[in-house]
């Protein structure tokens, strides 16, 4: 057996698009944990924004006041986004008189700017300071720095793969391999909850689960986790029963080991190849089925990025002369369920011992 793991890892290694795939997404998983490091905004959803900045040109700069905020951040913080930010004016000019600072505050049309004036008794000057503030890929309907929220928004596209999966091989993989080692009336029993869950459109069931469950960051992964199953309980079901019939394991149970050793021990390692490739393919799946949910308003709620509800926020936008804002989350979205699809055929690949 672990000759046969050497054997798939050199041919895996072998594959240049399941190799190339698989250091994308550690790539993307590395800049999800760190994307409030990375991202302009880093206050929590990257929610810091002004309506007056909304859909601004990508590479916009703007001047703004910024008010530092005396509050120290915690290191937590740095991964979960500040909760205290500093606050940012944008405005079109500035000057000061006496003991205040007069700014015309932004507007696309300068006739409409309005002056205001900030007193220094409330404002020290050290509190506050002008800066030149750019926006790389511009703003969102909300005047957010679009590409903080794109960021951050590849957090809900990977948990829910890897909630969603874990949850489908802890319930899949139990009920499929209890099925096929003890077969008999269990067996028709767990047979007939997989086809009666199978007949059901995934997407209809996702959306009666969260429903009835509520919407929320994590009820869509619970739900999401708890339809994709189905699949592989029907695989491991049919590897246990090919396996259980190998002589080792009747040698197994004439030394007396436990029906929980055998299967734990002796059937599941040699029937998990298939298990591997079906969770590649339906982390590809999750995402985009949480995707789907988030454009129809159930999935991750405002104000929490996620790249589905991105295109749903800004679809408008793709007849208003800017349909970047609708289909840079949808090539971020393409890219991760594609290479996840390569990272499956790669393993299938590596695993098929014909070749």
């Amino acid at each position: 057996m672990f000759r046969n793991n050497i054997q798939a890892l050199q041919k895996f290694k072998r594959n240049y698009w399941g190799v190339c795939s698989l250091f994308y997404i550690i790539l993307l998983f590395v800049i999800s944990i760190f994307a409030y490091i990375l991202a302009p905004d880093n206050s929590q959803n990257a929610n810091n924004g002004d309506i007056s900045l909304r859909a601004l040109d990508p590479g916009t700069t703007i001047t703004m006041i910024q008010i530092e905020n005396s509050k120290t951040s915690s290191l937590a913080e740095y991964f979960t986004g500040k909760k205290h930010t500093d606050t940012y004016i944008p405005i079109l000019s500035h000057r000061i008189s006496n003991d205040s600072l007069f700014y015309y505050t932004y507007t696309t049309d300068s006739k409409l700017s309005q002056e205001i004036y900030l007193n220094f008794d409330s404002y020290s000057s050290q509190n506050y300071k002008i800066i030149e503030k750019k926006f790389w890929l511009g703003t969102d309907n909300q005047g957010r720095d679009y590409l903080s929220r794109l960021l951050i928004g590849s957090r809900i596209s990977l948990t829910i793969g890897f909630v969603a999966v874990a949850l489908s091989l802890i319930v899949g993989v139990t009920l499929g391999a209890i099925a096929g080692y003890f077969g008999g009336k269990i067996d028709t029993f767990i047979l007939w909850i997989i086809n009666i869950v199978w007949s059901i459109p995934t997407l209809l069931l996702v959306i009666a689960i969260t429903l009835a469950i509520g919407k929320g960051f994590w009820q869509v992964f619970i739900a999401v986790g708890l339809t994709m199953w189905v699949e592989v309980a029907r695989v491991v079901r049919g590897q246990v029963m090919s396996v259980k019939q190998m002589q080792y394991i009747t040698a197994a149970r004439a030394l007396g080991y436990s029906d929980w050793r055998i299967i734990t021990k002796h059937v599941l390692p040699n029937a998990i190849a298939p298990v591997i490739v079906i969770s590649a393919a339906n982390f590809a799946s999750a995402i985009l089925v949480e995707s789907g949910l988030s454009f129809l308003g159930l999935g991750a709620q405002v104000p929490v990025p996620s790249w589905g509800g991105m295109i749903k926020e800004h679809y408008n936008y793709i007849l208003l002369g800017k349909p970047y804002l609708a289909i840079l989350p949808g090539i971020a979205m393409c890219s991760l369920v594609v290479a996840f699809m390569m990272i499956g055929n790669a393993l299938r690949d590596a695993l098929d011992v014909k070749n």
